[in-house]
């Protein structure tokens, strides 16, 4: 019979493997070397439960899986509010029993533990939607503001570049535009004097009108 302390290499280097699949790193409280402690620990108290007639592989990783769930929930799922018609349209959680004892007894610990880092979310934030503004018809409408202030071939142009998302190659060869510099795309030189017409008239349109 094996030991607890004649496995703790390969126990060691179960855990080291498990460290990519920790995901509460925006707790900064607690890093993955306590939860390794933490996880040490209960594998020595649940020695006895690996039956020593098979690999211990199998039976740590599944350990190691049950222990980060279990203290994911730990940090999080115990202290969400159980009121299961909190989500109803008619609820008023003033006055629901269930959602009273929840903010007397553990709503506080809920908000401490839900607390995040800038630094391990800012991937989050600058990804997410800003809902309160309507990018579809605030682009319908600078375009249409747009086409009052340009030539029909600049529009053109324009229309190519930013809503049929075209290449400056396929506008310029469309356009006709030419160029005699050596690898140089044909009409880079035009296309980069339209774009410069087309942000500074966009500018202009979005300052003055309620674009956005």
């Amino acid at each position: 019979m094996y030991s607890f302390e004649e496995k703790l290499k390969e126990i060691e280097a179960a855990l080291e493997r498990k460290r990519c699949k920790w995901h509460l790193d925006a707790v900064t409280y607690i890093d993955y070397d306590d939860i390794k402690q933490v996880i040490m620990t209960h594998i020595y108290k649940k020695w006895h439960l690996w039956d020593q007639s098979k690999p211990i592989e199998p039976w740590l990783s599944r350990v190691v899986s049950n222990q980060f769930k279990n203290l994911l929930r730990n940090h999080y799922g115990n202290y969400v509010n159980p009121c299961p018609d909190q989500h109803l349209s008619d609820h008023d959680p003033l006055t629901c029993p269930i959602c009273t004892k929840w903010r007397q007894s553990k709503k506080s610990a809920y908000d401490i533990k839900l607390a995040v880092t800038m630094e391990n979310h800012i991937h989050e934030i600058h990804a997410r939607r800003d809902e309160s503004i309507d990018l579809d018809e605030a682009t319908i409408k600078l375009t249409a503001k747009i086409q009052t202030q340009l030539n029909s071939r600049q529009f053109q142009a324009y229309k190519m570049l930013f809503v049929q998302n075209k290449t400056e190659e396929e506008v310029a060869i469309f356009l006709g535009f030419k160029t005699n510099e050596k690898k140089r795309s044909a009409g880079y030189k035009q296309i980069k004097n339209l774009k410069k017409i087309f942000q500074e008239k966009a500018k202009k349109i979005i300052e003055e009108n309620d674009i956005i």
